[in-house]
């Protein structure tokens, strides 16, 4: 098989040779991935549309390709991770209308807002986060080349994409020229085919409009991500990215214009990840987080997705409730191409399944006398290269650990199948539980230092595989502020329903104490149409 091998340097010479597979969706096979130029990869995810605060589906692909590019990093690569910002969008527009604002006050408060909300997950190894607004030069120019090369026309101020010249429009998603029928209303009279999509739309009276050859307006959609992409990363980069429902038209539509810009590949791999939707999940550690079921189609997988026209709320409600890295555990304990179910109970299960590491971490700082946790600074030996481990030393409990590590990294190196690796993580806490028991570790008087020294070192390997998917980087007081809000809420929602029936029995002193009872512990309440409401302060 071949591999992809990371570079020599000083830091990688001697590295044994790996072998990463990728589901690539153009092919519809697992591929070796052999990355453009050996060493460096590039990756493009698209991004959000923000004209509304984000909800829990939209960090889906973010903690992904996190995690992807955490693995692709700890095997030797420099990796170069392009997420895009949409700020000029019909659905931004009527929010600026609705709202009073302008179309870029509204892109700013929400850039805010889902950049803050990826923090709080932490999604933390983004290179670069390029706008539409900031990119125009680099569309109108791309356009200008499409228009050259008689793959696009002007009519009327607007220019389109002409799909009926592109020989292999659809192979991404295997759907025809004529499914693709691109803008309707108004422009639709100035097209030469229904299939055809816009690149560039002529101005409107009192919408944001920019100069091009072709009058004031403002770009497609597709036409942006080819743009921006081609500018951080290249004519060719090595891995695209986005949610399943994207494969078409989007993606489509950006390979079209790319693959007939530049006549070459625009991506050598391309990753579609599942999406989240409503409803009732199993356990963890059952079928669907240890293997991939990713055999949704497009239409299954978009049906019942969650999104804002489908009512989704903030996602700042939820990482107040549940916390940042619940949910990051949540989302990556399932293979990243199949459907992730989300519900209040599955979030439950995730929060038990995380206590089980919280409380080995207690119990490692009572036997060792130090926090799992790194202290700031020492966050540069969290994560050793893949190459750089000893494994000499396979005797008693080291040699079950390698067992589990070299488990997690097959899992990892097959398609990323982070929800196979986290069944592993939990198989080595399992072990070093048991260790601990068998051999006294609690007990100072009974345990030898060799055994003490064997569960150290299986602790590290712990802290490395759990780092690789971003979890357990902060200590568990800042990763269960989640928790201790649920509580919160669990306690206060319990004194509002005391009040609720107090006022209908119409025990107005009661209702009036439980009420002033809050207030004096900092707790106010909100009485509106929909219900009672609280917040601190």
């Amino acid at each position: 098989m071949s591999t992809a091998t990371a570079p020599n340097s000083e830091s990688t010479q001697g590295q044994s040779s790996m072998s990463i597979r990728i589901y690539n969706t153009l092919t519809k096979s697992k591929e070796p991935f052999e990355p453009i130029t050996p060493g460096k990869v590039g990756i493009y995810l698209c991004g959000p549309t923000v004209y509304k605060e984000a909800h829990i589906g939209h960090m889906v692909g973010p903690v992904i390709f996190d995690t992807i590019k955490r693995y692709l990093t700890y095997n030797g690569f420099d990796v170069n991770w392009v997420v895009n910002i949409t700020d000029v969008d019909d659905k931004l527009i009527g929010q600026s209308r609705e709202r009073g604002i302008t179309m870029s006050q509204v892109a700013t408060e929400m850039t805010m807002d889902y950049c803050a909300n990826l923090l709080a997950m932490g999604v933390d190894q983004i290179t670069s986060m390029p706008r539409a607004t900031e990119n125009m030069v680099e569309i109108i120019q791309f356009i200008e080349g499409l228009i050259e090369k008689d793959y696009a026309y002007e009519s009327s101020g607007d220019v389109f994409f002409d799909v009926q010249k592109d020989r292999q429009y659809g192979k991404l998603s295997n759907r025809s020229a004529d499914e693709q029928q691109g803008e309707g209303g108004g422009a639709a009279a100035k097209k030469r085919s229904a299939s055809d999509f816009a690149l560039w739309k002529s101005a409107k009276a009192g919408e944001p409009a920019w100069d091009s050859p072709w009058g004031q307006g403002r770009p497609g959609w597709h036409i942006e991500c080819s743009a921006m992409s081609r500018r951080l990363l290249g004519e060719s980069f090595d891995i695209h990215g986005g949610g399943l429902d994207l494969m078409f038209p989007h993606h489509e539509n950006e390979i079209a214009q790319s693959e007939c810009c530049h006549g070459k590949p625009m991506a050598k791999y391309w990753m579609h990840n599942g999406l989240l939707r409503s409803g009732e999940a199993g356990k963890v550690g059952g079928r669907g987080e240890r293997e991939s079921d990713a055999t949704d189609s497009v239409e299954q997988a978009a049906s019942g997705k969650m999104s804002r026209s489908a009512g989704a709320g903030g996602l700042r409600d939820q990482l107040a409730k549940h916390g940042g890295e619940k949910i990051r555990f949540f989302l990556l304990k399932t293979h990243y191409r199949s459907t992730v179910v989300y519900s209040e109970a599955a979030l439950d299960e995730a929060a038990i399944a995380l206590d089980k590491f919280y409380v080995f971490f207690d119990r490692y700082e009572r036997i060792t006398s130090r926090s799992y946790y790194l202290a700031a600074g020492d966050d540069r030996k969290l994560v050793r290269r893949r190459e750089e481990h000893d494994d000499s030393d396979t005797s008693g409990l080291l040699a079950e650990v390698k067992g589990y590590r070299d488990a997690y990294l097959a899992k990892m190196d097959d398609d990323f199948n982070s929800g196979g690796a986290v069944s592993e993580l939990f198989n080595l806490l399992g072990s070093l539980n048991k260790f601990a028991d068998q051999q006294n570790l609690e007990e100072s008087a009974k345990r030898s230092q060799s055994d003490l020294d064997q569960f150290c070192r299986g602790v590290e390997v712990l802290r490395e595989l759990s780092a690789i998917l971003g979890l357990f980087l902060k200590p568990v007081a800042s990763s269960a502020a989640g928790g201790s809000e649920e509580t919160l809420d669990k306690l206060v929602q319990t004194f509002i329903r005391m009040r609720a029936d107090a006022r209908q029995n119409k025990d107005f002193a009661l209702s009036d104490r439980i009420r002033d009872e809050l207030t004096a512990a900092g707790v106010t309440l909100e009485d509106r149409k929909e219900g009672t409401t609280w917040r601190l302060g």
